[in-house]
C-alpha cells in the first residue's frame, strides 16, 4: 500500500465526500509535509475536523491515522534530500524540546518493534547464521557503524565472520570472491537504500549466497531478496538516521546467537579473560 497511496487517493477523488477531496488534495500536494503531521494538523490545514480525518484513514483501510501516516512516510523516506528532511524537521520541532523530542521518537520505534517483531524470522536469521559455512556483513554509509558494532561481536563468537569494507571501487566484490553455496550474507540497509549494498547482496546471491537482510521494510530492497529478514525502522530525524531500533535488533541476534552457541560462548570468554588480565586491556575501578 505505500507504493500506490498517491495513486489511492487520485483514483478514490470521485467517490469521496467534500471533506474527504479536501484531506486528500491536501495529502497529494504535500505529502512531504502530511506525512509528519498529527491528525489535528492535517484536519485545520485541509479545512476539516480531525475526526474527519481519522476517519478518513480508515475508510482507506487503514487501521487508524498512525498507520496512515506511516505509509506516507515509508514512501518519502527514500526520496528526501538532506535539505528537505532538514526542512520537515525544522516544521516539526520549532518551539518544541528537542531532546525530549528525539527521544520520545526513538521510544516509540523501540516499543514498535518489540511489539511486532516477527519473531519466527527473527529464529530463521538465528538458525541460518548458526548453520553457515562462511558469514559476510555488509553494511555501508550510515549502517557501516551498525555493521562494525554487528562485527566486533560475532568475530568473538564465530571464526568465519568477515566484515564487507566499501572504501574502494570494485574492492568490495573483490573480497566476495570466494563467497558461494553455504555462505551467508548479513546485509544491512535503511532509507535512503544505498545502491552499493543492493548491487553487492545482489552479486552475493547470484553466486549461490544466502541473503539475510537487517532492513526496515519486507518490501525494501533489501527485504525483497532475502531469504530471511529483521525488521527495525531506522527514524529520520532531520539530517540523521537514528539506528537505535537497528542497534537494538542486533543486539538481540547477539544474544540470541550467543544462547544458540551454548557452553561454547562461556569457553571462549572464559580465555578472553584470561587474556585480557595477562595484558592489562582493561583497567580497574581504582586505578587512576
Amino acid at each position: 500500500m505505500a507504493k500506490g497511496i498517491l495513486y489511492t487517493l487520485e483514483s478514490g477523488m470521485s467517490g469521496f465526500s467534500k471533506g474527504q477531496k479536501r484531506i486528500a488534495s491536501y495529502i497529494m500536494e504535500n505529502y512531504d509535509k502530511a506525512a509528519f503531521m498529527t491528525a489535528s494538523k492535517l484536519g485545520q490545514l485541509s479545512g476539516v475536523s480531525e475526526s474527519t480525518v481519522v476517519r478518513f484513514a480508515y475508510e482507506l483501510g487503514y487501521a487508524g491515522y498512525p498507520a496512515l501516516q506511516r505509509t506516507l512516510q515509508e514512501m518519502i523516506r527514500s526520496r528526501l534530500t538532506s535539505t528537505q528532511r532538514i526542512q520537515v524537521a525544522d516544521s516539526m520541532m520549532s518551539g518544541h524540546d528537542v531532546l525530549s523530542s528525539v527521544m520520545r521518537s526513538d521510544f516509540d520505534r523501540l516499543r514498535m518493534v518489540a511489539d511486532k517483531a516477527d519473531r519466527r524470522e527473527f529464529d530463521l536469521v538465528v538458525d541460518e547464521l548458526v548453520r553457515a559455512r562462511h558469514i559476510y556483513i555488509l553494511g555501508v554509509r550510515s549502517s557501516s557503524f551498525v555493521a562494525g558494532y554487528l562485527n566486533f561481536y560475532m568475530h568473538l563468537l564465530l571464526d568465519n565472520v568477515t566484515l564487507v569494507q566499501s572504501n574502494e571501487a570494485g574492492a568490495i566484490f573483490e573480497q566476495l570472491f570466494r563467497i558461494g553455496p553455504g555462505d551467508v550474507m548479513l546485509a544491512i540497509s535503511f532509507p535512503r537504500y544505498s545502491k552499493s549494498t543492493i548491487n553487492t547482496a545482489k552479486f552475493a546471491k547470484d553466486r549461490g549466497a544466502t541473503i539475510l537482510g537487517i532492513t526496515d521494510n519486507e518490501m525494501s530492497p533489501l527485504g525483497q531478496m532475502s531469504s530471511a529478514a529483521v525488521l527495525a525502522p531506522s527514524e529520520m530525524i532531520s539530517f540523521v538516521d537514528s539506528m537505535v531500533a537497528p542497534m537494538s535488533m542486533v543486539n538481540a541476534l547477539l544474544v540470541a546467537l550467543g544462547f544458540r552457541l551454548g557452553k561454547d560462548v562461556s569457553n571462549i570468554f572464559s580465555e578472553l579473560e584470561d587474556i585480557w588480565e595477562t595484558y592489562g586491556v582493561f583497567g580497574k575501578a581504582d586505578d587512576e
